[in-house]
């Protein structure tokens, strides 16, 4: 379908592109993350004119923020919460605007950077983000442009920026005149090219002591390990977790990556 679009109407198939590309699909939320939101205290932010639906597992003065990726939920990280809280922290998520609990039908990167910052702000202390996918770029944008927040993790994120436009394309059956169209919005709309919102390019501008771990399967389909390849050759200092057979979502409930994710942020964090 959306090849004839593109042949008959050229520009209402460049206006269906964007509308998609920034309206996230909102998936039901399995039973264990119902179970998991139950043990939380829920409080909600109003962020750019959106009520924001946030979580906080624990009460510690020590505090890690989980980021989910597109068409996610805070509670994707319900695995990690126990073992962060034997560890002396706290955890606290969020639904992103246009998702899960949250107010909203779409959203975008500038978003999503705003509302990290403004709960880093509200819970204070933040020692390390835990980020998936969409939620692993929106993360480093943020800190690239003076987050206070020196740890990270990115898993399964997303660092090529077109590779994700080609990855939606591929997706919906678009060819790269659509593509191409796409990359002039942007750049009309914000004043800079979509790479310079890649993380590709957030990695040029974090703070000198910035550890960052990747994790990454081999076999995952919707973003592939050549992500997390190329952020390492610009990014020297970074550490790749390689793993198989886990994909891009039951990476965040393999119990040999949750431990080496909390190990790596005990030995970051800045204040152990």
């Amino acid at each position: 379908m959306y090849p004839w679009a593109e042949k008959l109407t050229p520009w209402l198939a460049n206006r269906f592109f964007v509308y998609l590309f920034f309206t996230p699909i909102n998936f039901r939320s399995p039973d264990k993350e119902l179970k998991a939101e139950t043990f939380s205290e829920k409080f909600t932010l109003n962020i750019n004119g959106k009520k924001v639906q946030c979580y906080r597992w624990g009460n510690s003065t020590k505090t890690i923020l989980v980021v989910h990726g597109w068409a996610g939920r805070a509670t994707q990280f319900r695995r990690f919460v126990k073992p962060f809280l034997k560890s002396g922290y706290q955890v606290v998520g969020f639904d992103g605007p246009a998702h899960g609990r949250s107010e909203g039908s779409r959203t975008n990167l500038n978003e999503f950077e705003l509302t990290i910052q403004t709960i880093v702000k509200h819970v204070g202390n933040v020692q390390a983000i835990v980020a998936h996918s969409f939620g692993g770029a929106a993360s480093l944008y943020a800190i690239s442009h003076g987050l206070p927040v020196k740890t990270l993790v990115n898993i399964a994120s997303p660092t090529i920026g077109d590779e994700v436009i080609n990855t939606f394309l591929r997706a919906i059956n678009g060819s790269q005149k659509t593509g191409d169209a796409f990359k002039k919005y942007i750049l009309h709309k914000y004043g800079k090219s979509f790479d310079k919102f890649s993380s590709l390019e957030s990695i040029k501008h974090v703070p000198p002591d910035f550890s960052l771990l990747l994790v990454h399967d081999e076999d995952d389909k919707d973003v592939i390990l050549e992500h997390s390849r190329q952020l390492m050759k610009v990014y020297l200092l970074a550490k790749l977790i390689q793993t198989k057979g886990l994909g891009h979502t039951r990476i965040l409930k393999d119990d040999q990556v949750i431990r080496d994710v909390v190990t790596f942020i005990e030995r970051h964090s800045s204040n152990p």
